[in-house]
């Protein structure tokens, strides 16, 4: 794959057209995908209930720390690409590279996961989806009608986001709105149908169970910095894009703490550890209706949408950004020459998107586990980096200053490291929540292209403001001295 980079021309802009609400519907809405439908059982049975809603609570602690992080530095520096800004800033392009490539990588893995989960839905709602067999994946049959449901999903997702981001923020926040009517919903029939009773156990599995929901965190929480990575495109002040962040992290976590409650309120633990889609079958409990459960699903489908196209929109600000610096093909920074959209970028994951529900529902499970530690790897270099700016750069412009102007920003940068490298912990060998060998297959591919590509980035360029155009003018020169050689 050849790396090459032209000079920014001054068309080469994202388009200006997101409000407050469209970025905090973006950013809430890449949170909650599908693992609060289909996981919500996992969680209860693995921890109880109270142990699953700590281990959630812990996780919103977590993210919300780094989140503050993220903060403030989007109000920083709001220009899309969020952490390849970030650390070509305060730590140089390769250190921006890998902390850009760990969280496309995360990012691309769910939009695959969300294009598999959508037939995995759609079949609760039509059991007779499953027509055509085709082959195999892991002992589960694949077929080609439950496939072609998530990759025609797939081309209609990425043909929204190239036709513009406006779009897609409309679509997003109608899609939102709809996802909180049924969250509501699903409150209001846990307090007139649900029973405490159903809830014990309140704990279960001890730590291993507490960490085997805990470990999911980074997979259910990413998608809050999806507004750092549109932040280029957010009409609003620099200040509240920060502030923005924080809220979506928080509303989250009441998200999941809701969605726990509720499921365990509505039946004994031992149906819900049968159930095969536990949130579902708990909302048709609670309202004794087979509709309210269909309804339900249907909130798990306003979830996939909201959760893939708000992770498409920011892995490809983040290809762009990355291709826009010389770091990846110039063809992923091209832009649709009316929409201004990253067009390859978006037509790449689509691609992805689009084949990924050929391998079948083991897919879901795999890409889950695979992507997760390179999403906690950016926040890590995310935390390291605010620390290092809030040192090598005091007087940097702040708009959002976290912590004050003291020392408090950094104890927060600390903690954010700190708390990461124990989640990253989690996933080796040994650990409760250790991974299998498939997904770390899946991790591994997806690091070895990175080293191939981080190693044709030029050593040697300082961080700092100017540290992309230095990256720039290395490349024209190493351009230069090959047609002259």
């Amino acid at each position: 794959m050849k790396v090459s980079q032209a000079e920014p021309t001054p068309d080469a802009s994202l388009l200006k057209v997101l409000g407050n609400w469209d970025a905090l519907a973006l950013g809430f809405g890449a949170m909650i995908g599908f693992g609060w439908v289909v996981l919500t059982g996992g969680w209860i049975a693995s921890a109880g209930t109270m142990g699953a809603v700590l281990a959630m609570i812990t996780g919103g602690a977590i993210m919300g720390v780094v989140g503050l992080t993220y903060a403030e530095l989007t109000a920083a520096m709001p220009k899309a690409g969020g952490e390849h800004n970030f650390l070509l800033r305060g730590m140089g392009p390769r250190w921006s590279f890998i902390g850009s490539w760990a969280i496309t990588g995360g990012y691309i893995t769910i939009v695959a996961f969300e294009a598999v989960a959508l037939p995995r839905t759609a079949q609760y709602l039509f059991p007779n989806l499953s027509q055509v067999p085709l082959w195999e994946v892991a002992g589960y049959q694949v077929h080609l009608t439950w496939a072609l449901v998530g990759a025609v999903a797939a081309v209609v997702i990425t043909g929204i986001n190239i036709l513009g981001v406006k779009l897609a923020g409309v679509a997003q926040t109608f899609v939102v709105v709809f996802l909180l009517v049924i969250g509501l919903i699903l409150v209001f029939g846990s307090f007139t149908g649900g029973s405490a009773t159903n809830m014990e156990p309140l704990f279960t599995g001890g730590l291993t169970g507490y960490f085997a929901v805990l470990v999911v965190v980074p997979f259910l929480f990413v998608g809050f910095d999806v507004i750092p990575q549109s932040s280029e495109e957010v009409n609003i002040p620099a200040r509240q894009i920060g502030r923005l962040v924080v809220v979506a992290v928080l509303l989250a976590t009441v998200w999941y703490v809701m969605t726990v409650l509720t499921t365990s309120s509505a039946m004994p633990a031992g149906e819900i550890a049968q159930a095969d889609i536990a949130t579902a079958d708990a909302m048709g409990a609670l309202f004794g209706s087979d509709l309210m459960a269909r309804i339900l699903i249907a909130g798990g489908i306003a979830g996939i949408l909201t959760s893939w196209n708000s992770l498409l929109l920011g892995a490809s600000r983040l290809m762009f950004s990355m291709a826009r610096s010389g770091m990846l093909p110039t063809w992923f920074a091209k832009l649709h020459p009316t929409y201004r959209t990253p067009v390859n970028a978006l037509l790449f994951i689509g691609v992805l998107s689009f084949i990924a529900p050929f391998f079948g529902v083991s897919m879901l499970g795999w890409l889950v586990d695979s992507g997760a530690p390179s999403i906690v790897i950016a926040y890590i270099l995310v935390a390291v980096v605010f620390v290092i700016l809030r040192r090598k750069e005091p007087q940097m412009d702040r708009p959002l200053r976290v912590g004050g102007p003291g020392n408090g920003g950094l104890v927060i940068g600390v903690a954010a490291v700190v708390l990461c490298l124990g989640l990253l912990s989690l996933y080796l060998p040994g650990m409760p929540a250790a991974l299998t060998p498939p997904p770390w297959i899946l991790f591994g591919l997806w690091w070895i292209l990175g080293v191939v590509l981080l190693f044709r980035i030029p050593s040697g360029v300082a961080p700092g403001a100017d540290a992309e155009h230095e990256l720039l003018e290395r490349l024209r020169q190493r351009r230069e001295a090959r047609r002259n050689g």
